[in-house]
Parts: structure tokens; sequence; C-alpha cells
């Protein structure tokens, strides 16, 4: 299990929304480039990036600050939105990230989620799924598909996706903490673990992933690390550990307490 420190990009900053809303922003800093290196040397090794305008315009409107934080980082990044073309894909995969997330096109354009697919394999491509309510969002989070999460986890797995992230959009932002069934669910229908988005507030949250930790790839976090409650350095060790507090629990055949929370 890895921390992804995320960083949204609006208009060239960078910035968080809460619960998904364009109208609910904060800008955290002007240099999304800048404030991957502040990450880098707090020690995350991945970082995960939306470009915001490109979700709802369906083009890579800030692909030139993508580019600027790959030149100036070692980080490995996984980028999204507005990645609904082969051609799009291509041009962030060849401008050095590690993968590229396919959020609107999954449910719009399934030929295109297959295509993607066969083109670039599983290494290079995440599954990014947005949910309200256990219904998928598209567009940016501004309108339901009308497809159920789970159906579109399963329907992603059977075409060889094995990377998925997962955002709760009613917790992304607001640090209310995390809903470890629900990860839990979207896992067993993925058939892979799940990158988990939305919610996290403090080590504490990462560590109450412990007893699903198999289903856990990774963990991203925005806003509780540019509001002070989740250093990435802790953010970072909480998720090493996580497997150790997971094969405790197994062990001693019992549930988590607030004295692992608080470890």
């Amino acid at each position: 299990m890895y921390l992804l420190p995320a960083i949204d990009i609006l208009d060239g900053r960078a910035v968080r929304l809460a619960r998904g809303d364009y109208d609910a922003v904060t800008v955290y800093h002007d240099d999304p480039a800048t404030q991957a290196q502040l990450f880098e040397e707090d020690g995350a090794t991945w970082l995960h990036v939306v470009d915001l305008n490109g979700a709802k315009s369906g083009n890579p409107d800030n692909i030139e600050v993508v580019r600027r934080i790959l030149a100036r980082t070692k980080l490995k990044v996984e980028v999204g939105g507005g990645v609904r073309s082969l051609e799009v894909a291509d041009r962030l995969l060849d401008a050095g990230a590690t993968r590229v997330i396919l959020g609107t096109a999954l449910v719009r354009d399934p030929d295109f989620a297959r295509a993607a697919m066969e083109k670039f394999g599983p290494d290079a491509l995440v599954a990014g799924i947005d949910a309200k309510a256990g219904e998928a969002a598209v567009a940016g989070w501004t309108e339901g598909s009308g497809m159920s999460a789970l159906d579109l986890a399963a329907r992603m797995a059977d075409l060889g996706y094995e990377h998925i992230v997962y955002t709760d959009i009613a917790r992304d932002g607001m640090q209310t903490g995390v809903d470890p069934h629900a990860y839990a669910d979207v896992a067993e229908a993925f058939r892979n673990p799940v990158i988990v988005s939305g919610g996290i507030a403090t080590a504490a949250d990462i560590r109450a992933l412990a007893p699903i930790a198999d289903a856990v790839e990774g963990v991203i976090a925005g806003r509780a690390i540019y509001e002070g409650t989740l250093s990435v350095a802790d953010g970072v060790a909480a998720c090493a550990g996580t497997y150790r507090v997971s094969d405790q629990l197994e062990a001693e055949e019992r549930p988590l307490t607030i004295e692992d929370l608080e470890a």
C-alpha cells in the first residue's frame, strides 16, 4: 500500500474541490510543479494528478502543467481528467506519466476503453470510478451515468484493467473519514485491489483500512495534506504500517481498536 498525494489542476493552479463542486474551490498553490516537488521532498514516491478543466471539457487543458511536474520530479505520476482519446493518452504517457486514468470514457465510450487496453496494456491504465450514492458519475462529477459503480468496476475487470481509483464523491475533500466496506465491495467486484480516494483526514483514517488491507493498493490524500492534518511522511508511514496492523488483527483474531488507530 502506498500514498498518492493529490494535485488537482484548475486554470493552471493546484486546488481542491469540496464534494466535486466547481463553485467550492480552494487554491493551495499557484505552481503545481513546485507543490509536487514539496511532496517528493517529504517522502512521496507517487502522485495523483487530475486536470479538472479537462474533466469537464474532454480536452487535456493543463497538459503543459503536467509536463512541468514530470520534468521537475522523479515521482511516478498517474494523470486523469479529459483522457477520452488514444491520442491524449499517448501524449501523457510519452510525456512521462506512469499511468493515465480513464473516467467518463469508461461509461460513454466502451469501445475506447477496450481499445486503450489493447494498445497500452494494464500497467499504463487506471479505471477511474467516481461514485455518488453508488452511481458512477461522469463529466467531472457533474452528471450521473445511470450505471452502478460496482457494475462498472466488474465491466472494467472483464476488459483486463488491473488498477482502479474509486472516489467517494460525498467524502472527497471533506476529511470525514473513509468507509472501508465500500472499498472492499469495489475490490470484490473489480477482482483486484482498489486505490482509495475520498475522506482521508489523518493517519488514523489510513490505519482504519487495516481490516481490508489486501483489498487496497494505495491511498490518495489531498485536502488533509494541504490543511496540515496529515503530513506526507505520516501518510507514507501509515500506508507501510497498515499491513502490519492487518496481520496482527488476523493473528489475534480481533477487530480493529482505537489503540490500533492511534498507534
